[in-house]
């Protein structure tokens, strides 16, 4: 059986981890690291309340649990607030993967960590693992740091870069491109969404999977995970409207220019999924039959 801690456990992508790795109990014994209580709704797994940005604390708990594999889940993921809190974001998304590479460099332990197409410049799109990074925020900078301590180091390592993650869980601490979509639509509310930016969403639950493949496979590397058509984010918001039949009328294009923020975005990203096709057996889909796929869970 294999002792799995993840971080972040009480976040999207941490709630549907513990779900899909408790399917497994005699396979998998899952340990949660998480600020605060346990949002997950289920009490058949074990849950530590941490800061895992304090250092002694971190991996005193790691000793005591003496995970065969970490999931590293939790960073700071508000690009904008990365912007004006550098010092809030360098802590959780560099120096956590800091502590935990040097625990899982001891311990020999499989580290599992999540990056981001905003290491990209968006230059071009449908990036491969092997091509150049270019941040043009800070978030992405600080997850570009954070990959770099890995591949630098003797740990074993995954890394999984996805892109705009959705999805819904039992406790839900923010929302996603997805759910506010949905929400505004069903409300009436006019969604002004930008439509000279380009991406291949991420539902969270194949996301979970391929973390799952990474263990099972004790795969080694970076790999990319996202859905596999290339659209622009007013694309995506009309796929919403038209999955969950709500008023595609209520949306309206903007530029990326008139929304004035903080952190520039890459123009366009996507990747190229061949690597994790062949290697981790990830199977992607269309973003719209992932979109049914998540209506169905919803209902």
């Amino acid at each position: 059986m294999k002792r799995v801690v993840i971080t972040g456990s009480n976040g999207l992508l941490g709630q549907s981890l513990v779900s899909l790795l408790l399917n497994e109990k005699d396979k998998y014994k899952v340990i949660g690291f998480s600020r605060g209580d346990n949002r997950s709704g289920r009490n058949d797994f074990e849950y530590v309340s941490i800061d895992i940005t304090d250092e002694m604390l971190l991996k005193e708990k790691l000793k005591t649990y003496t995970p065969d594999v970490i999931i590293n889940t939790a960073a700071m993921t508000n690009v904008d607030a990365c912007e004006d809190n550098k010092e809030e974001c360098d802590k959780l998304n560099v120096d956590v993967v800091h502590f935990l590479k040097e625990y899982a460099e001891k311990t020999n332990a499989h580290l599992i960590h999540l990056s981001t197409d905003f290491i990209f410049d968006g230059e071009k799109g449908y990036y491969k693992e092997t091509d150049d990074p270019n941040p043009l925020s800070y978030y992405g900078m600080s997850k570009l740091k954070s990959e770099e301590l890995l591949t630098s180091s003797s740990v074993h390592y995954t890394i999984l870069r996805t892109i705009l993650v959705y999805g819904k869980v039992f406790d839900m601490s923010r929302s996603n491109i997805v759910l506010w979509v949905k929400k505004s639509l069903e409300e009436g509310k006019e969604v002004t969404i930008v439509n000279d930016q380009y991406r291949m969403p991420t539902y969270v639950e194949p996301l979970a999977l391929a973390c799952k493949l990474a263990i099972d496979k004790k795969a080694k590397g970076v790999f990319n995970v996202s859905s596999k058509k290339l659209l622009s984010i007013y694309e995506i918001a009309m796929e919403i409207a038209e999955v969950f039949d709500l008023n595609k009328n209520l949306i309206k294009p903007i530029s990326t220019q008139s929304l004035n923020q903080k952190a520039s975005r890459p123009a366009k990203t996507g990747f190229d999924l061949s690597k994790s096709i062949e290697q981790l057996n990830f199977v992607p889909e269309n973003f719209k039959q992932d979109l049914q796929n998540f209506k169905e869970k919803l209902t």
